[in-house]
């Protein structure tokens, strides 16, 4: 008997294959025309603001960014002075967002695993303390908590000449965190490169043997090992450059300022108070005979979350992860009320500096658009392949 659809059309005759061109055509027909209106609103906006433009007598166009900039930049991961052209503050505002967004992503998903995991400890006291981490991080404004921590780092360290330290290897002051790092300025973007390479071989071959989980936890562990390594042994080799204190600062070492330990700390609590919450719903969402045949299968608890608990609650814990990484670097943009030079820090400086408001804001939304559609690429694939993974 053959199958009628609603219709009384048979799939595949001549009369379907009609149907369905008709049905293709009038949905191309309505996206062309949608595109038109699209272009033609831009195409009228554009035109508007260009006259608007023109009549105050402001130039437009991004040719501003080849003037000479003519302000430093205290944070910056690049070489850069007020000599330099305006898209190279942009690019150097643009590496410190990308820092501070990738060190926090990190350290947050490390610290809200934590977390989420003590909330569902069976001690008492540590499920308290995990409660209390999320209740009061996760109800603070984040500019509150921001604000609350400059005044930390800034007032209530020591000065310089106080400062706290081990050795001459490490020092905690007004003036940020100091450590002591080889004189080989490429020792640390080189040994970054080798613990990526062993983390990603690593990975790899205990993919053969473990899940997915345990598999990226060993990749970490080996790049966080080569990383260390590699960074020491260029010290060892080519030398160390100790921080020294001098009268009213501190020069030598590698130098973390105030600035950038206030928002990272910030983001990191925050964003780690709502990760925690995300993987206490996703492990309760398993259900609890995974937990008893684990038991029963004489499973120590450790191995139950690694091997049996974990990789089911990935598939819920993955898609709200990646909306809270992409929030994190939107929340990176506070970075201008404690000073850290982020793109929006700068892009606010040439925007005073130009008056080309216009041209700025949209290098900024562009760049934060671009960064995050980047995780949203890579968090999809990587929920794809999870919820390709066997259970």
């Amino acid at each position: 008997m053959l199958f009628r659809d609603t219709f009384g059309i048979v799939p595949g005759d001549e009369a379907w294959i009609a149907r369905e061109k008709a049905r293709r055509r009038r949905e191309y027909t309505i996206q062309a025309v949608l595109i038109l209106l699209l272009v033609a609103f831009v195409a009228v906006l554009a035109t508007n603001v260009e006259a608007n433009l023109a009549a105050k007598n402001i130039k437009s166009g991004f040719h501003f960014l080849m003037n000479r900039a003519g302000f430093e930049i205290s944070d910056r991961l690049v070489e850069y002075s007020s000599n330099d052209p305006l898209w190279k503050a942009f690019f150097t505002g643009l590496l410190n967002t990308l820092r501070v967004s990738a060190l926090t992503i990190l350290t947050s998903t490390v610290l809200g695993i934590v977390v989420g995991l003590m909330r569902l400890s069976r001690n008492g006291v540590v499920r308290l303390l995990g409660a209390a981490h999320v209740e009061a991080y996760r109800n603070i404004p984040l500019l509150v908590l921001l604000l609350a921590l400059y005044l930390v780092v800034t007032e209530l360290l020591p000065g310089v000449r106080q400062a706290w330290h081990i050795g001459d290897w490490v020092y905690l002051s007004k003036t940020g965190f100091l450590y002591t790092s080889p004189v080989w300025s490429w020792a640390a973007l080189a040994a970054a490169g080798a613990g990526f390479a062993a983390g990603v071989v690593t990975a790899l071959i205990a993919r053969r043997t473990q899940t997915g989980l345990v598999s990226s936890g060993c990749g970490i562990v080996a790049f966080v090992v080569v990383f260390i390594a590699c960074w020491v042994a260029a010290g060892v080799i080519g030398g160390w450059n100790h921080p020294v204190a001098t009268r009213f600062s501190m020069r030598g070492g590698t130098q973390l300022t105030p600035e950038f330990l206030t928002l990272w700390l910030g983001l990191t609590l925050y964003t780690s108070a709502m990760i925690a919450e995300i993987v206490r719903a996703g492990v309760q969402s398993v259900r609890p005979g995974q937990w008893d045949a684990a038991m029963a299968l004489g499973f120590r608890s450790r191995e139950t979350v690694s091997y049996i608990i974990f990789p089911q609650a990935m598939r819920l814990i993955v898609p709200p992860l990646a909306s809270q990484y992409m929030t994190l670097t939107k929340n990176s943009s506070l970075a201008v009320l404690v000073g850290y030079s982020d793109l929006v820090n700068v892009g606010t400086t040439v925007m005073n500096v130009t008056g080309q408001a216009l041209e700025v804001i949209c290098i900024i939304m562009g760049v934060y658009l671009t960064v995050n559609l980047l995780i949203s690429v890579v968090m999809n694939r990587f929920n794809a392949r999870i919820m390709r993974a066997p259970q």
